[in-house]
């Protein structure tokens, strides 16, 4: 009887995990720090390149955005994987960056904002 109600209780906290997981509401309040320097407009770059349609793009192919040359060498597609290594330390994911952000720590915080940036077409 215990076996049974720990069981039923761990599979449904599995199950609720993954909805909880990402959280593109708060992914969009964790991201007012980026809109200093990226928009969400297509095509509209600032100090940073335009975030519209990032989920799955190739890295630096922004048209009208000068990247560094490490990004331009770094020949990724942006999956959420590398998205989530990059947003931890992205000095770090790509040497030469030109991305002056530290990154983000909180691996919670980061999947939100990834969850946000899927929603940007």
């Amino acid at each position: 009887m215990k076996t049974n109600i720990i069981t039923t209780a761990l599979a449904a906290i599995a199950l609720a995990a993954p909805a909880a997981a990402q959280d593109a509401k708060a992914g969009e309040k964790a991201f007012v720090q980026c809109k200093a320097c990226h928009s969400v407009v297509k095509g509209q770059n600032r100090i940073g390149p335009s975030l519209a349609g990032v989920v799955g793009r190739k890295s630096a192919s922004v048209a009208g955005f000068s990247y560094s040359a490490a990004m331009k060498a770094k020949g990724v597609s942006w999956t959420e994987a590398n998205l989530d290594t990059y947003l931890t330390k992205p000095a770090v994911y790509v040497k030469g960056t030109k991305m002056a952000f530290a990154g983000i720590a909180d691996a919670k915080k980061r999947k939100d904002v990834i969850a946000y940036l899927k929603t940007l077409k």
